[in-house]
């Protein structure tokens, strides 16, 4: 088993995981669990705690569970489920055991019975407002409920008409008896159970009361025999309760609760809450839409599993909430793509470019490297014949200095290809240009011209050979860094996320990519084909620019 000794600084689960193996607690046991709610999908922060846990499990030759918290099915569903499933496992993790929460109900109910008997818990019929008004502040203790002294003998009668649906919805909770002066207000009575007659999607009809978050969470981990219970911050004054409901139960085991800050990303929000708003209310056209936070955006964008697992550990893990800048992210998602994805030409704007001299009817497919410094990925034909497309903005007749693009009069090099000069520019009846005409110099394939230094090189297709495409150019979905700031976040949306270019042109060796297809569409950015591509159209998300500020030269 691995020690780890030389754990990054900036992870301190490390550290403490492998003082634990050194002392032998847990009887030299590793066991973490990733307990989504399904209750929407997963998203970039999900992203941080899955790398956490099961590549904590990897490190330790330990086990990681897959458990998910359902425990309130107004909210949750199967379409979440099999979401979250297909997300852990494209990120490159499979969970040592499938778990639900709702697999311990029984025994869950069995130890709230155990608490009652034990003068731990009792039945409540306050309301939630007058329990809120009894809980007290920060600064004043709260009160005892009038049913605080209820009878063991009378909370175990009401609490299994509870559990027999002889109560209507609200009518009573049970409630943990702790300490209603206790400084922190977690452990003042909490709720345990509240009455919920709601369809369940695994259990069905069997339950109409249902246990809460911090009761279910720290019996889970026991019955599962959860080492290093990972969570974050925001539950580390939930500790103490989630110590004191083990300290009065009979579990199999002691789990430990470890929380670490969030993953806060600028110019997103990750509250599923708002994400659920920004697609119901089609600001976005879904949860995987290339804008969204989400795992399943992420991925449709282009962004590979590597590049976030690679993000995630970069960042590291600390006590402290801080705010993680975009850069950050693009530049993991830039150096993956820039190694791994192959290389294609597209024209996003397309000029026609007629060369005279080239023979009417030939055809050559030159071959291209898919990778300019991994041979092992191969090449590509190109077809190359007498018209060709180039960027609109790769052709100036006035231009500024240090212009290295085509020019009249002058001369660039086609990727891969001959020099060709510019020798007439067509423009219609409104002064637009056209068309160019122009030569080539059939001795310059794979080699300078003789006696001149031409500087510019520029992507190109065949106009015969190319396919027609749509770029899909997605940008940051909110115009300020910390949208969760605003007094209404969805005024900081940017109405500039999403440019579609449509009647662009991809190379032919494109046709048959598969939807995910990764490419680097040459001086303009990464791109990922996306599932919208239909036969005769291709539809390409921008997953980044080539880098970050990058202009063309």
């Amino acid at each position: 088993m691995s020690t780890n000794e030389n754990p990054s600084p900036a992870n301190f689960v490390r550290h403490l995981i492998s003082n634990d193996l050194k002392t032998n607690k847990h009887n030299g046991k590793v066991a973490t669990r990733f307990p989504p709610e399904p209750n929407g999908y997963l998203h970039i922060g999900h992203a941080k705690s899955i790398c956490l846990n099961f590549g904590l499990a990897l490190e330790y030759n330990g086990t990681c569970n897959l458990r998910f918290d359902d425990t309130n099915p107004e909210k949750e569903s199967d379409e979440y489920v099999e979401a979250i499933k297909r997300d852990v496992r494209w990120l490159g993790f499979e969970w040592s055991e499938l778990r639900h929460a709702s697999d311990y109900f029984g025994q869950l109910y069995d130890y709230a019975v155990q608490l009652i008997k034990d003068g731990k818990a009792y039945v409540d019929s306050s309301t939630p407002e007058q329990i809120r008004a009894y809980r007290g502040t920060l600064t004043e203790p709260g009160k005892a409920s009038p049913d605080r002294s209820r009878s063991i003998e009378e909370n175990l009668a009401l609490f299994q008409g509870m559990r027999d649906g002889l109560y209507a919805d609200g009518h009573y909770v049970l409630r943990a008896k702790i300490d209603m002066a206790s400084p922190n207000i977690n452990m003042r009575d909490p709720t345990l159970y509240r009455i919920r007659r709601v369809h369940h999607q695994r259990t069905g009809d069997d339950w109409c009361l249902y246990p809460m978050y911090d009761y279910t969470h720290c019996i889970s981990d026991a019955i599962e025999g959860i080492t290093h219970s990972l969570c974050t911050l925001e539950f580390e004054d939930h500790r103490p309760l989630y110590d004191w409901v083990l300290e009065q139960l009979d579990t199999p085991w002691r789990p430990q609760q470890i929380e670490f800050a969030r993953l806060q990303l600028e110019y997103t929000i990750v509250s599923k809450r708002k994400l659920n708003q920004l697609v119901t209310e089609k600001h976005v056209s879904g949860w995987d839409d290339p804008r969204m936070p989400t795992i399943a955006g992420l991925r449709r964008a282009g962004v590979t599993p590597n590049a976030i697992r690679d993000f995630c550990e970069r960042i590291g893990l600390t006590k402290k909430d801080s705010w993680i800048e975009m850069s950050v992210l693009e530049h993991c998602i830039r150096e993956d793509l820039n190694q791994n994805s192959l290389r294609a030409m597209a024209v996003a704007e397309p000029l026609r470019v007629v060369i005279t001299n080239y023979p009417d009817g030939q055809v050559e497919n030159l071959s291209l490297g898919n990778h300019p410094q991994r041979a092992e990925l191969g090449s590509r034909s190109v077809p190359f014949a007498k018209t060709v497309l180039i960027e609109r903005d790769d052709f100036s007749e006035n231009p500024l200095p240090k212009y290295k693009r085509l020019v009249p009069g002058g001369e660039v090099r086609l990727r891969g290809s001959y020099v060709i000069r510019c020798d007439e520019v067509i423009k219609d009846a409104d002064g637009n240009i056209v068309e160019l005409r122009g030569t080539y110099d059939p001795q310059t394939l794979g080699k300078n011209p003789e006696g001149r230094k031409v500087k510019g090189v520029i992507h190109w297709v065949s106009e015969e050979h190319s396919l027609p495409a749509e770029l899909r150019l997605y940008d940051r979905l909110f115009s300020v860094p910390q949208p969760d700031n605003e007094e209404n976040f969805l005024d900081a949306l940017s109405p500039n996320s999403l440019q579609v270019l449509t009647g662009c042109r991809v190379e032919a060796s494109l046709a048959n990519a598969e939807p995910e297809s990764r490419f680097q569409f040459e001086r303009i950015g990464y791109f990922c084909l996306d599932k919208d591509s239909k036969d005769g159209n291709l539809v390409f998300n921008r997953t980044v620019t080539l880098r970050e500020g990058w202009v063309k030269d």
